[in-house]
């Protein structure tokens, strides 16, 4: 969610509820300025009252790299929109060209981005399993098409597809 605080547009990251021993309950919560992007801690008070901003989530399509930058279009109108890496996060282990992504918009700007909950990859670099180290579930290191490395059964080769989970970054099957 979106709320107006201090007179800048905040999205809320986590947030609790807390209850201590015999004080007032209080709201614990994470936000992140959409204006100068930096995160902090508020304490709220069961009291205060806040503003709601409406936001707006889009399906859109990876486009491509451009510098430090990454460029996402929407499928249906063909405008294009640039994230900063900072915003993209840990979203770019999971992007490829013309995938799919979530986005959420407030007051027309980009607050977050969302992959799948899995995603398909190609093996870049897949070393050969040792023989005869197969006595459990034996896994190696592999590289994928984004960069990253992760753990997969000995039977992957370089250059096959495979499903990674985006959550937690495991693999899943043959794709």
């Amino acid at each position: 969610m979106a709320i107006s605080y201090n007179g800048d547009v905040t999205v809320v990251l986590d947030m609790q509820h807390r209850t201590p021993g015999n004080l007032r309950a209080f709201v614990q919560a994470s936000l992140r300025s959409l204006r100068t992007g930096k995160t902090s801690d508020v304490r709220f008070s069961s009291t205060e009252k806040i503003e709601v901003v409406p936001m707006m989530t889009k399906k859109m399509e990876y486009s491509y790299k451009d510098g430090e930058d990454y460029v996402f279009s929407d499928p249906e109108t063909y405008e294009t929109v640039t994230l900063t890496p900072e915003l993209v996060g840990d979203a770019k282990n999971y992007m490829v060209e013309n995938g799919q992504v979530t986005m959420t918009f407030v007051d027309d700007k980009a607050v977050q981005i969302e992959v799948p909950p899995s995603v398909v990859l190609t093996v870049t670099d897949a070393p050969e399993g040792v023989r005869g180290d197969s006595a459990n579930n034996v896994q190696k290191a592999i590289v994928l098409e984004t960069g990253i490395t992760v753990q997969a059964p000995l039977f992957i080769k370089t250059g096959e597809k495979i499903k990674v989970d985006t959550r937690t970054g495991k693999y899943m099957e043959r794709a």
